[in-house]
């Protein structure tokens, strides 16, 4: 039983990390292509059909490039940067389930590498993370340039985090648990919370594209301002480390407003019908059943993260980069006391209703 454990757990691990690695690079090919395609560009299409194995060839290129440590930097520090940036999200994603679950040698797997009732803080403490390794990555640096990106992007995540946190706040209490899987079946039984919580879900929407540094609020970044941001030091693949960081954070938050707002893993409309048509063609009985529901719940979850993922590089094309006063009057003016009142109504809601 012990043994089988571990196995479940090493597998769930695989599964998640593959799933986030093998998604990194389609979306680098898909940010290029698709800001090529909105703007009536060809974009890469040299390196094999349609420009297919350009990460491939930008893997190598990041291989292959001088692996340079400026003299004056913080080594230890500097280094740590990176990994920290990669390590957090992954981590962060462990708590979100992919699935109900499965049935493996007659022993019941739950699709969720960490199993805990607070997992919703334990996301967010993995989340607030994030803005420890812009801090480390532009001192670290020894440059004045890198350390303005990084002022820049702390200020950015707190500010962004603390509305963030409110609109989340109004979503726990609508569904009265920290716990994920709950939250999912809450929704699977009444409605979606971006229903019930419009507003709340909306906030959320801008406050994690501010959380994971994307246009509008690439402002750490602001090539024409400050260079190249926080990690205008980092070459070869400790650069590289930053640039997967950055899309695995897009990964969990996709994931993360996905299981609050819009049903998690819960199955699509028709999905059900098409459960039962397999089953019933195939003759699986109640363990061929779950486990054909699983995988559809994990499609499920894929297609609602994929469809976010798609408005990052959407947004990204489309609106331009905001000046840093105007980011932090949206953030401080705008969606603070409005999350507040938000979480106000909602609270004031969920109390009536129950009465």
């Amino acid at each position: 039983m012990e043994y089988f454990d571990y196995l479940q757990l090493v597998a769930k691990i695989l599964l998640v990390v593959g799933v986030c690695l093998g998604v990194v690079p389609v979306m680098v090919w898909f940010e290029r292509r698709g800001a090529a395609w909105m703007q009536g560009r060809v974009g890469p299409n040299r390196v094999g059909p349609f420009g297919l194995l350009q990460p491939l060839a930008d893997v190598v290129k990041f291989i292959m490039k001088e692996d340079f440590t400026p003299k004056n930097a913080n080594k230890f520090y500097y280094y740590l940067a990176p990994l920290m940036a990669l390590i957090a999200p992954l981590c962060a994603l462990s708590v979100i389930p992919f699935g109900s679950k499965a049935i493996v040698n007659g022993q019941e797997v739950v699709l969720q590498i960490a199993q805990m009732d607070s997992g919703v803080i334990f996301i967010l403490a993995f989340a607030g993370l994030e803005v420890y390794p812009i801090i480390l990555a532009g001192w670290a640096s020894n440059n004045k340039y890198s350390v303005l990106g990084a002022l820049r992007g702390s200020s950015q995540i707190v500010s962004y985090e603390i509305s963030m946190g409110l609109a989340l706040l109004s979503m726990l209490i609508v569904y009265g648990s920290f716990n994920p899987h709950d939250m999912v079946s809450w929704q699977a039984s009444n409605y979606w919370g971006v229903l019930v919580n419009p507003f709340g879900a909306l906030v959320f929407l801008i406050s994690i594209f501010a959380e994971t540094n994307r246009l509008p609020f690439d402002l750490p970044e602001g090539e024409s301002e400050i260079v190249a941001g926080y990690h205008l030091e980092y070459g070869a693949m400790k650069f590289a480390l930053f640039f997967m960081a950055e899309y695995i954070a897009m990964i969990m938050a996709s994931a993360l407003i996905s299981t609050l707002f819009f049903g998690g893993y819960s199955l699509l409309p028709g999905m059900s019908q098409l459960i039962s048509m397999i089953s019933s063609h195939f003759g699986f009985g109640e363990v061929g059943m779950t486990n054909v529901t699983a995988v559809f719940q994990f499609v499920s979850l894929c297609s609602k993260v994929g469809f976010f993922m798609f408005l990052f590089v959407w947004i990204r094309w489309t609106l331009p980069r905001f000046r840093f006063d105007q980011l932090m009057d949206l953030g401080w003016k705008v969606l603070f006391p409005l999350s507040l009142i938000n979480l106000v109504v909602v609270t004031l809601m969920v109390y009536f209703l129950n009465k």
